[in-house]
């Protein structure tokens, strides 16, 4: 039987769930599962978006939920760029998730990259750039992710709001947060942009901070010209209860989550203490759990051969303008240190 293998390469939680995860399980009585959610007879879609409501102080009415983040995406591109009376123009950052193109593939939509930059150790969105590609292109939708996969950098508050003053309010602008919790413990700024910016979507997931890919849940905020997308997204007949429960176990558990976030940021600091100073390498400032890694593409043979042997599996970046580059997830702290020593043994030999 070969090695284990520990998947770095996907983003995933290395940490274990939150106690109150097991402690739903046990206590979950199967019988909930042999009838529809009975909070629908009150207009609202689920016990989790209810809860959502109290937390962010944002009318249930105006959230969203899916199978995952992912499931969200998929479905607004769906139904606002589908269609043959369309040009189906979706904006894109140049580095990012490459799943966002794959979507706008499937209703045969148009997907332009706007670019980004790089300013030392972080990237940026070219905002000069992004104005002019949108009065030129006239898209349906514009996609920002904050921060942004692969590259880890973030947009502040009042960068939003310059971006979404200068985009049309006929354009649906989505930004996906899947990360934005790692760094970010302020949420007071959505429901603001919400009221100011009707055309607005703020894509969020239980996949990254709270750690659950495994349980596909996903929700969204929505600003209020975007009613058609509700009613589109909504399912008449509820959601999983058994993953509504755990989802909202895991929202009142966030300071476990806060402190593998705060061991995480100490890591980030590690990866770029440790590996800053080895010449070809240079580690990205990042405000999610991973990293990105420049390195010396003439040894990437030898890290991906040390990794294999060390039973890790990194995720080798291949795009035009980042294909030197390697996007690591970040793992427990011991795990961490281990992918670092692989990494200075094979550039030091």
């Amino acid at each position: 039987m070969g090695k284990k293998i520990t998947y770095l390469d996907r983003n995933e939680y290395n940490y274990g769930p939150c106690p109150a995860v097991g402690e739903v399980l046990r206590q979950f009585d199967p019988n909930d599962l042999c009838f529809y959610t009975r909070i629908y007879d009150e207009g609202k879609k689920s016990i989790f978006s209810d809860y959502l409501s109290t937390v962010y102080n944002i009318p249930e009415k105006q959230i969203v939920l899916g199978y995952g983040g992912e499931d969200i995406l998929k479905q607004v591109v769906h139904c606002f760029l589908a269609g043959k009376e369309k040009q189906k123009t979706l904006l894109i950052p140049e580095f990012s998730w490459w799943y966002y193109k794959s979507i706008a593939d499937e209703v045969e939509g148009r997907s332009v990259l706007y670019p980004l930059y790089e300013d030392g150790d972080t990237f940026r969105y070219d905002f000069r750039a992004m104005k002019e590609m949108i009065q030129r292109e006239k898209p349906e939708m514009v996609l920002m992710a904050s921060p942004n996969n692969p590259t880890g950098n973030s947009l502040t508050p009042a960068e939003l709001d310059e971006i979404l003053s200068f985009i049309s309010p006929e354009t649906v602008v989505v930004i996906d947060e899947a990360y934005a919790s790692f760094t970010n413990k302020n949420t007071s700024y959505i429901k603001p942009l919400l009221d100011k910016f009707p055309n607005l979507l703020i894509v969020r997931t239980l996949s990254k901070f709270y750690g659950l890919p495994g349980l596909r849940l996903g929700f969204a905020f929505m600003g209020a010209n975007l009613t058609h997308f509700l009613n589109y997204s909504t399912k008449y007949l509820g959601y999983n209860r058994l993953s509504e429960e755990i989802g909202i176990a895991v929202l009142k558990s966030t300071e476990y989550y806060r402190q593998v976030a705060d061991q995480m940021a100490e890591d980030r600091k590690m990866y770029m203490q440790e590996l800053n100073g080895i010449e070809g390498l240079k580690v990205y400032r990042s405000d999610a759990n991973f990293v990105l890694v420049k390195y010396p593409i003439e040894r990437k043979a030898e890290l991906q051969a040390a990794f294999k042997e060390q039973g890790y599996q990194i995720k080798f970046m291949n795009e035009p303008g980042i294909n030197t580059h390697m996007r690591i997830t970040l793992g427990t702290h011991r795990q961490n240190e281990d992918v670092i020593a692989t990494i200075k043994r094979i550039l030091h030999s």
